[in-house]
């Protein structure tokens, strides 16, 4: 979810000035934009060297770590706001790494792609595995080790007690606030600890 529109849309979640750490924060595009038109501050979380090369030389603050490891160094809030943008569905400790999320920050934002959208349940209903501008990966090739759906992702957050403050989908760079699990490709949500 690299374009900038999109960006925006998930930076106007993030209040002016919060100290955020963004977590799989690529080349570090996100934590940029929040610095130069939010004041923020923080850090990115990135595994990939090229990406750790491409934050560095944009200027943002970046730790190297495997998020599967945790985030153990971090207390308990810690940050204002914890990013995981397009993060979840790498992970294998997904559900861990949420509840860590709402540890380490007083909010938590999560985007992932949204597995019901609907041009991915047809493309299941006809046999094959959804192949989209959103989910652009062959079924054995892609870095997703999961899927999930922005239906799973309120049950997950009702029973990881997390109270959920926003809740839309997004589609061609644009809110999606009607039936989201059917209409958009990627789920967000803005939540805290309940």
């Amino acid at each position: 979810m690299s374009d900038l529109a999109t960006q925006r849309l998930i930076a106007q979640l993030v209040p002016q000035g919060s100290r955020v750490l963004d977590l799989g924060c690529g080349d570090g595009a996100l934590l940029d934009l929040l610095q130069r038109e939010r004041g923020c501050s923080g850090y990115g979380v990135e595994i990939a060297d090229g990406n750790v090369i491409k934050c560095v030389q944009r200027g943002v603050d970046v730790l190297q770590l495997n998020l599967d490891e945790g985030l153990t160094m971090f207390g308990d809030a810690s940050f204002d706001v914890v990013l995981q943008i397009d993060t979840l569905q790498n992970l294998r400790n997904a559900e861990i790494m949420l509840r860590e999320t709402a540890r380490v920050g007083r909010i938590g934002i999560v985007a992932f792609p949204n597995f019901a959208h609907w041009p991915n349940r047809l493309s299941v209903a006809r046999g094959r595995m959804p192949v989209t501008r959103r989910l652009p990966y062959q079924w054995y090739d892609t870095p997703n080790i999961r899927v999930g759906t922005f239906k799973d992702f309120e049950v997950l957050a009702q029973r990881n007690k997390l109270r959920l403050l926003d809740a839309f989908g997004l589609q061609n760079e644009r809110e999606v606030r009607w039936l989201p699990n059917a209409r958009a490709s990627t789920a967000v949500f803005k939540f805290e600890r309940a």
